[in-house]
């Protein structure tokens, strides 16, 4: 007889390696065959929603590792709250509007100015779509579940029919107006910008000190003094058309050899420092006030710069006096038109001088600089001149410099409900808890949304204008433009005539002869996806709104969160989330920015391709996603380490429980060992810990808790001595159907708990369980923690029992390494413990030998123990070789071994076992 035979050894087909790359297309293909989205919310359509609202990628170019870890996580989230007795429908979107995908097609060679509007708009459309189609595929492979062939998309008809309603609604609360404001202008994009289109990066610009004369002194300050002003911007200064100075600060008059300059006292030195003034003397002290509507001339221009009372004036930088160009910042906007100032911006679209510039007309802004101070220098006005590099804002599209430039534009007012906004975001529950002042800060501190863009690709202003200029817009235009878009899409703004956009027999006190024009403008992108609350959440019928969460990257508190705020708060006083979560950048292994010039770009298709979309998965668990995370090949590496081990328990627990039944052979809880019992116990806290770190979205919590399971309490504990058990006893022995239950149930609960992070593998495994009925692991529930049998006592003496058993192992090692043994089961250990752990060994609440993976083992006390013990931490052990024979079949040192003659090579429990076979 081959005793080898009659040992029960792990049997299961589930392979141990992965082979993820392969494999995973091969599921997601069964998964579509059988409608796994639809299942899934066919059994949870009675249950409680829970709306996780995506927030639309932009449309353009493969997905990236940022892409990976935010669709990642709102998987997570949709897959958990499904399992967990939520109708959790995830309805994936795309933002399809504005300039990347203009440029896109320019740099394809579309020539735009040789074909209509209508025409480009249409092969826009067509890019944006064949973009939402690579996109797709790329999202779905990363294992992401939704209703991908439903997704939102902000360019259908029903989307723009929606977000004319939202700025309709807008509009008649009062929060929409067109001014003339300076805004931020991207001389690139030709269009004006949102703050959320405004990345920061450094660039090198001049620093000039410019003297203005005074004209008007009123007794003042003297008429031969110059208010001495410092700029950054040398081409603003033909914009010039006052200076503005603190009405709190003290300003002097300086004497510096033949000239007389104003400045603020506090800046006096920095300033005599910079101009390199070796001596100089203050002749007069004022308050700012009294310098009100004083009048300094222009240096380069026959006309009046107007000295102003001015809050927004500082004594960080430059002199106190500020130079004002009310068409080039939002500080000299405000003081300008509080004074009765034109609004003046003599630079065009493209970011050229215009001939309100004299002498400097067709000049580029930035080359205007050289030419305007070389001016300045000839008139003796410019007193200092340098160069400094600093950080300036850029377009974030073109990476090109902006300016600041007052144009006419359309915009929703933020001060006309500011208090509400505010009030919705503290009624907003934040993870990171951070969020909430980040956001808060940014609504309190922001000024009116420049709506509207200089652009064709996106949705119209639904605005018309009567003859005599009055715009245009009411319920009765807004509907019907809104079901012109349903029916048509937006395009059609752009193929008819304003008349025939407007409702049949129309009329206007304003317009005379019925003539009307239409609004060229279209709205912010950020319009566009923060309509989605009522283009999505209210449009869609498996939708709720407002939404359970948002979930982006944090740069969307000034973009999406922000916008998605105003819109929703503006028409219905509410937010449109009831929660936002934000999550970080990924970085490379150094802490770098991802970047193609350093080389440092890690694709997630690259990594599905060579380890699988679950090692991908694995790894976004794995990290701090509230802040930056780093990624890196070696990185990846670790977590495909993580992956193994977790893959190879799965399949060991399956091994060892092919021929266990759940049904007829489980053993109750009170009829396993103590050993059985502290790891289900374990189990049970591993369920509700994971579960617990799931509801707070801490997905690291859960992959450390059960990586710890596996690791610590299954593979170098119970797995390590089961096998003593499961493979030893015979079929329907008590102690081998007490570690199956356990191992049973471990693996179940294992399994559910990492179906969200690790899809596949866990679904794979799920076809192997045949004593499962549900056909997916995603139809199947979360397990939920049962801790009625949980004392502490036991938990207690098996967490000391642990502490003494890594003492036995250290002691084995070393006896390993000194020759004295070869293999563990080779020894005979000796335990010797204080009083109190001596109670521990009272009674077998485990086989001890068993425990410790030895021979022999007794116990002994603390006082008993020989010289030759070795103490360590816990406890003094003595290991010795064990006598007696070695088992054939068990392979453990025994004295019974040839106790049975008609089988003289087993031990008295294995003939045993044998016999009945």
């Amino acid at each position: 007889m081959e005793y080898k035979d009659t040992l029960l050894m792990p049997k299961t087909d589930f392979p141990m390696r992965g082979n993820l790359p392969a494999k995973e297309p091969e599921m997601q293909e069964k998964w579509e065959a059988m409608d796994i989205y639809r299942k899934v919310q066919e059994k949870t359509k009675d249950f409680p929603t829970y709306i996780l609202h995506d927030g639309p990628p932009y449309a353009n170019g493969d997905i990236h590792i940022g892409h990976a870890l935010n669709k990642v996580l709102k998987d997570f989230i949709v897959r958990y709250k499904s399992m967990s007795g939520f109708n959790a429908p995830y309805v994936p979107g795309w933002d399809t509007h504005g300039l990347p995908i203009e440029q896109a097609l320019a740099n394809k060679g579309v020539k735009r100015k040789e074909m209509t509007v209508a025409e480009f708009r249409d092969l826009c459309e067509k890019y944006a779509y064949e973009q939402i189609d690579e996109q797709r595929v790329q999202f779905k492979r990363i294992g992401v579940r939704g209703d991908w062939e439903n997704p939102y998309i902000t360019l259908k008809p029903a989307f723009e029919a929606r977000q004319i309603e939202v700025f309709g609604k807008m509009a008649k609360k009062g929060y929409i107006y067109k001014g003339l404001k300076p805004v931020y202008w991207s001389p690139s994009s030709e269009s004006a910008l949102a703050e959320a289109e405004i990345e920061y990066k450094d660039k090198k610009s001049p620093s000039i000190y410019v003297s203005f004369d005074v004209k008007e002194s009123k007794g003042v300050v003297p008429k031969d003094a110059k208010f001495l002003i410092w700029t950054t911007t040398p081409w603003t200064i033909p914009a010039n058309l006052g200076i503005s100075v603190h009405p709190e600060f003290d300003y002097v008059v300086v004497q510096v050899n033949e000239k007389k300059y104003i400045v603020a006292k506090e800046l006096v030195s920095s300033v005599a420092e910079t101009l390199e003034w070796s001596e100089y003397e203050i002749l007069q002290t004022v308050k700012g006030e009294q310098l009100d509507r004083l009048v300094a001339s222009h240096p380069l221009y026959e006309r009046d710069s107007l000295i102003m009372l001015g809050e927004h004036v500082t004594t960080e930088t430059g002199t106190g006096c500020v130079h004002t160009a009310p068409g080039h910042g939002e500080d000299d906007f405000l003081v300008g038109k509080q004074y009765g100032l034109d609004v003046l911006s003599p630079v065009d679209d493209r970011g050229v001088m215009t001939k309100e510039a004299p002498g400097f007309e067709g000049l580029f802004y930035d080359k205007a600089n050289k030419v305007i101070t070389e001016a300045l220098e000839e008139k003796g006005a410019l007193e200092k001149l340098t160069f400094f590099t600093h950080s300036y804002p850029h377009d974030w599209r073109t990476k090109q410099p902006v300016i600041f430039r007052a144009t006419a534009q359309w915009f929703a007012s933020i001060d006309a409900f500011r208090d509400e906004l505010l009030q919705a975001v503290r009624d907003t529950a934040f993870t990171p808890a951070w969020g909430e002042t980040r956001l808060f800060n940014m609504i309190r501190d922001r000024g009116d949304w420049c709506i509207s863009r200089q652009r064709v690709w996106g949705v119209p202003i639904p605005v018309f204008y009567a003859e005599d200029g009055e715009p245009i817009l009411t319920d009765e235009t807004i509907n019907h433009v809104s079901n012109l878009f349903r029916e048509h899409g937006s395009t059609v703004w752009f193929e008819r005539e304003a008349k025939d956009l407007l409702p049949e027999g129309f009329t206007h006190p304003g317009s005379p002869n019925n003539r009307f024009v239409k609004e060229t403008d279209i709205m912010d992108v950020w319009f566009d996806s923060g309509s989605s609350h009522q283009a999505v959440l209210e449009e869609r019928e498996d939708l709720v709104y407002p939404a359970d969460l948002y979930l982006e990257g944090s740069d969307q508190y000034r973009g999406w969160f922000n916008s998605s705020l105003i819109t929703s708060t503006a028409i219905n006083g509410h937010a449109p989330y009831k929660a936002l979560l934000s999550h970080g950048f990924v970085l490379d292994g150094e802490g770098r920015k991802m970047s193609k010039s350093l080389g440092n770009i890690i694709a997630p298709q690259k990594v599905m391709s060579q380890m699988g979309a679950d090692i991908l998965r694995l790894w976004v668990a794995s990290v701090d996603y509230t802040a930056d995370v780093r990624v890196s090949d070696a990185i990846f590496k670790q977590v495909s380490e993580s992956y193994r081990k977790i893959r190879n328990t799965f399949r060991f627990l399956h091994g060892n429980v092919t021929d266990f039944s759940p049904t007829t052979d489980r053993v109750p809880f009170e009829q396993l060992r103590e050993v059985d019992q502290y790891v289900y116990v374990k189990l049970q806290r591993v369920i509700q810990s994971a579960t617990e770190a799931y509801d707070r979205y801490d997905f690291a919590n859960v992959y450390n808790t059960i990586n710890s399971f596996v690791t610590i309490d299954l593979s170098s504990l119970y797995l390590d001595i089961a096998k003593d058990v499961v493979y030893i006893e015979g079929e329907n022995h008590p102690h081998r159907r007490a570690m199956q239950t356990v191992m049973y149930d471990s693996l179940v609960s294992l399994l559910k708990l990492m179906a969200p992070i690790l899809p596949h593998t866990t679904d794979e495994m799920w076809g192997y369980l045949t004593q499962e009925t549900e056909e997916s692991i995603q139809l199947a529930d979360m397990p939920k923690a049962d801790l009625s049998h949980d004392t502490k006592d036991l938990v207690e003496k098996f967490d000391r029992l642990m502490d003494l058993r890594d003492d036995v192992l250290k002691a084995l090692e070393v006896a390993r390494n000194e020759k004295v043994i070869g293999k563990s089961l080779e020894a005979a250990v000796t335990l010797y413990v204080n009083e109190k752990d001596h109670s521990l060994f009272t009674h077998e609440v485990v086989n001890f030998a068993q425990f410790f993976i030895v021979s022999k083992f007794t116990v002994g006390l603390e006082q008993e123990k020989p010289e030759q013990a070795l103490t360590l931490e816990h406890a003094a052990v003595v290991v010795e070789k064990a006598t007696g024979e070695k088992c054939e079949r068990c392979w453990t040192i025994s004295d019974s071994v040839g106790s049975n003659t008609d089988h003289p090579t087993l031990c008295a429990r294995c003939a045993e076992v044998v016999e009945s076979l």
